[in-house]
């Protein structure tokens, strides 16, 4: 079975709705998430997940380190501090980046705060359906 690391700056918004993404999408990834500098997972990140169908707030975020030892198959950053701060890992067959805009920094009423999560989670979405399974479905 391929594995699948999704790394962003906090775990904690865009790493997390792609893991969930992906986990729903396919049941035959390993999926884990890190962030370089990780904080609890966003209250708003899981809000738009649900709306989906897709309940994220179980998820923790982990240090990118705690993935050292593990045998990576693919790596996906989701923003560029994250591709900056990527270590290498000797087990990668592919390291894949794709930066997202960071909803955490979206300003507003609730609905404007909610709107730009919306759309990075609907931008996630359309990327890992439109690309990125591609990418590792070729690799298999």
């Amino acid at each position: 079975m391929k594995s699948v690391l999704i790394i962003c700056t906090g775990n904690s918004c865009r790493s997390q709705m792609a893991h969930g993404l992906l986990s729903y999408l396919t049941n035959d990834i390993l999926i884990y998430s890190a962030g370089t500098n990780p904080e609890p997972v966003n209250k708003y990140a899981i809000q738009v997940m649900l709306e989906v169908g897709i309940d994220i707030s179980k998820y923790s975020s982990n240090y990118l380190d705690e993935y050292a030892d593990f045998d990576i198959d693919f790596v996906l950053t989701v923003c560029d501090n994250a591709k900056e701060k990527c270590p290498l890992f000797l087990s990668v067959s592919s390291v894949i980046h794709k930066s997202f805009s960071d909803p955490v920094n979206a300003a507003g009423s609730y609905s404007e705060i909610i709107s730009q999560y919306c759309r990075v989670r609907d931008d996630l979405e359309d990327y890992i359906k439109g690309t990125f399974l591609d990418i590792i479905s070729s690799n298999k």
